[in-house]
Formats: C-alpha cells, structure tokens, sequence
C-alpha cells in the first residue's frame, strides 16, 4: 500500500512538473532568469540572445597595411571606453539640464560637470597621441551621432566651440570631423565590431 502511495505521489509529482512551461528558473550562478520551452516534448531552459556579428580574419593587402591595422587595434582599443564613457557622461549631462530652466544654473550646472570631467580624466587623457585624439573624436561621433564640435557648441556655445576648434586645426584636426563606418572609418568600425564580439 504504501508502494502504491508513494507512486501515486511521485506521479503526480512528475506530472505537475512536466506542464510547467512558461515558469521561469533562476540560474544561481549569475541571478539570470531564464524561461522554458517544449521543444519535441522535452522542456528545455533557453535564453535570447543579442544580435552578434562574425567577422572573417582581416586580409591585408601587403604587410604595411597589417602593420597600420595592428596599431590602430592598440589605440582603438585604448580610447573605445572613453567614448562610451563620454556618451554616458553627455547623457547624465543631458538629463540634468532638462531639470533645470534657468539659463544661468544650466551654465553653473555645465561648469560643475566640467570640473568634475577634468578632475576625473584629464590626467588620463593628456597622455593621449594625437592619432589617439583623433581616434577618440570620431569615436565620440560614432557613440553620440553629433561630433564633438556639435556637442562643444551646444552645450557651451558657439565661441567655445570655434576656439576649441581653431586649437585643434593646429595639433591637424578637425572636431567636425564625423565618423564614416563604411568609408574612411572602415578599419576602425571592423576593430570595434570585434572588440564588441570578444574577439580581440
């Protein structure tokens, strides 16, 4: 008696849990939740993933080109979280300026933030070469969609933007310079492509 008892339980045990679909399981590993599906019967745990991108190996038509890739590799791979960091600075930037509506604590509010950025990276980022500095700028272009001349003129106005620029003309460079993925940029946004997919 107790046998059949016993079976009766773990039956309706295991019936129980084989029609919970849709429940949602916690990996303790990672605190990720994850869903079930029934795939030809059997409950599977699966989870969505993002969109990636496999790139074949780089061919390089003579060794100079190689030799270019591979330091352009090294510096976009030392300003590519800087760019994302300035994206996410802009963005705190912008969230704090759309609380305020008087124009002078939106300026006393921009000079807070600026002296907290140079605080925080200008140590850092003096020590960038210039082909870094560029690098950076267009990368800037890339995250924001606005070049950095565009970001300077809003958000401290035309005068600052004009003698910012007329600074870098002199290092050669151009903050109005975009960034162009599918031209001149091209080796650029292969390197961020794969650094973005774990490959280097």
């Amino acid at each position: 008696m107790r046998k059949c008892m016993l079976f009766l339980l773990l039956s309706v045990f295991a019936f129980s849990t084989m029609h919970a679909q849709g429940i949602v399981h916690k990996d303790s590993l990672n605190n990720i939740y994850l869903g079930t599906k029934v795939i030809k019967g059997d409950t599977v745990l699966h989870i969505d993933l993002g969109e990636i991108t496999i790139l074949p190996p780089y061919s390089f038509k003579n060794k100079k080109e190689q030799v270019r890739y591979t330091r352009l590799m090294l510096y976009v791979k030392k300003v590519y979280p800087y760019s994302k960091l300035i994206k996410l600075k802009l963005a705190e930037i912008e969230d704090g300026l759309a609380q305020i509506t008087n124009e002078k604590e939106k300026k006393e509010y921009i000079k807070i933030k600026e002296k907290e950025l140079r605080n925080q990276f200008e140590d850092e980022l003096v020590k960038l070469t210039i082909l870094q500095g560029r690098i950076l700028l267009k990368l800037v272009d890339r995250e924001t969609g606005k070049s950095t001349f565009e970001q300077i003129r809003r958000l401290k106005g035309n005068f600052q933007a004009f003698f910012w620029q007329s600074i870098a003309t002199v290092f050669g460079t151009n903050l109005k310079t975009g960034y162009d993925g599918d031209g001149d940029d091209k080796m650029i946004e292969d390197i961020i492509i794969r650094i973005e997919n774990g490959q280097l």
